[in-house]
């Protein structure tokens, strides 16, 4: 399944949610240096759709706030 995410980078609180555009929004609460915020939105994922780490991937945008991710299920 592939869904596009807009990443916020540097929050003080983690989160996900899906807005009625189909965009699913993602607060991390790691900064976007040394692709920290790349690895936690994995982490995230993986943990919210029950799939290991290495079922997530960045497809396109892996220095972008808007990706799509391909999460295999």
């Amino acid at each position: 399944m592939k869904i596009s995410v807009k990443v916020k980078p540097g929050s003080r609180q983690e989160k996900i949610e899906t807005g009625a555009d189909g965009v699913t929004t993602v607060w991390l609460k790691a900064p976007p240096v040394d692709g920290k915020a790349n690895a936690e939105l994995i982490k995230l994922l993986a943990k919210t759709y029950g799939v290991s780490k290495s079922q997530v991937r960045i497809c396109t945008g892996t220095s972008a706030r808007l990706k799509r991710v391909e999460i295999d299920v």
